[in-house]
C-alpha cells in the first residue's frame, strides 16, 4: 500500500534504522525493509542508503517527502478519525515522561482499572504534537509552550510552578547570577525559559536532555538545579527546601484532534483528567 511505504519513509527520515522503526509501526524489520523496497519499485528509484549503521534518505527520497509530508499527515489523520473505536481497540495516548511521574501515575493506574487498552507512549513535546496530528495517537498530555499554528484542539490543563533544589533559602535569586541545571532550554518548549531566567539572574551552566538525570543530580546536592513542582516529590529530601521561583512556570496542555472529543471513550478520558488537574490548580499547587 501506497500510503504505507510513504508512512514508512517518513519515519525512517527521523529515526535512522530499521529496528526503531520497526518497534514504531510494531512490524518486523524485514517488514520494514519489504515496504520500502515495494515503494521503491513502484516509484523507479532509489530512496535510502546505509549510512554506518544507520539508513540515510537519498536526495530523491527527502524531495519526496518534502512534497508529500503535509497530505499525508492529514491523511493518516482522517483515517485515525474514521476508525472504529470500541471497548476492546487500543486507545493510543502520548504523554510528557514527567508529567507522567509527577501527575498521572497514580491516576492511570487506577483508570486502567476501568480501560485497560490505553496504549501509553513518553515522548518530548514537539514529538507528541506531531503523532496527535498525524493520528498515531488520539491524545496527548504535554509540558511546555506550544508553538503557534500547531493545528490541534487544546486545554490549558495546569500552570506548573518552577522551584530551584539545592538553593540557599537566604539568598534573593535575583541579588546574584548564579549557575543553575535546568533541562535543555533549545527544545522549542522550553525555550520561552530563558529570557526569565535572565531577569531573575539566573545562569543556565548545563543543560540537560532528561529530567531523570537531573532528579539524581538534585538527590546528590548537586546544585541549583531547575526542577518544576510535580517533579519535587522524587527528589526527596533536597525537595523539601526547594525555592519556589515566583512567576517562572511552565504550561500543560491536553491536546487533541477536534474530531477526536466525539468519541465516548477519549471524552469520558478527557473528563477524567480535567477532574484530576482541577485538585493541583489550588494556590498551594
Amino acid at each position: 500500500m501506497l500510503l504505507e511505504g510513504l508512512e514508512t519513509l517518513s519515519l525512517l527520515a527521523s529515526e535512522g534504522t530499521m529496528a526503531k522503526v520497526a518497534s514504531r509501526l510494531y512490524i518486523s524489520q524485514s517488514a520494514v525493509s519489504k515496504r520500502i523496497g515495494q515503494l521503491e519499485l513502484r516509484l523507479g528509484k532509489k530512496l535510502i542508503e546505509p549510512d554506518g549503521r544507520q539508513i540515510r534518505l537519498t536526495p530523491q527520497a527527502r524531495e519526496l517527502l518534502d512534497r508529500v509530508a503535509p497530505s499525508l499527515a492529514e491523511m493518516k489523520g482522517v483515517l485515525a478519525d474514521s476508525l472504529t473505536l470500541t471497548d476492546l481497540t487500543p486507545l493510543p495516548i502520548a504523554c510528557s515522561e514527567t508529567l507522567l511521574a509527577g501527575y498521572l501515575a497514580r491516576f492511570m493506574h487506577d483508570y486502567l482499572g476501568r480501560d485497560p487498552h490505553i496504549a501509553l507512549s513518553t515522548h518530548h513535546t514537539p514529538v507528541i504534537l506531531a503523532r496527535v496530528r498525524s493520528g498515531d495517537v488520539l491524545l496527548g498530555i504535554c509540558a511546555g509552550r506550544l508553538p503557534p499554528g500547531h493545528g490541534l484542539g487544546a486545554e490549558l490543563l495546569l500552570e506548573e510552578p518552577f522551584y530551584l533544589v539545592g538553593s540557599d533559602q537566604d539568598e534573593a535569586p535575583s541579588a546574584d547570577q548564579r549557575k543553575i541545571l535546568t533541562m535543555d532550554l533549545e527544545n522549542p518548549s522550553n525555550r520561552y525559559l530563558r529570557e526569565p531566567l535572565a531577569q531573575l539572574g539566573l545562569v543556565p551552566a548545563m543543560e540537560l536532555d532528561s529530567y531523570l538525570a537531573l532528579i539524581e543530580l538534585a538527590k546528590a546536592g548537586i546544585g541549583p538545579v531547575l526542577l518544576p513542582a510535580g517533579l519535587l516529590a522524587l527528589v526527596g529530601e533536597q525537595g523539601e527546601t526547594a525555592r519556589p521561583l515566583p512567576g517562572l512556570g511552565r504550561p500543560l496542555h491536553l491536546v487533541y484532534r477536534q474530531s477526536s472529543l466525539k468519541r465516548e471513550r477519549i471524552a469520558q478520558l478527557v473528563s477524567a483528567l480535567r477532574r484530576h488537574f482541577h485538585h493541583f490548580s489550588g494556590p498551594s499547587q
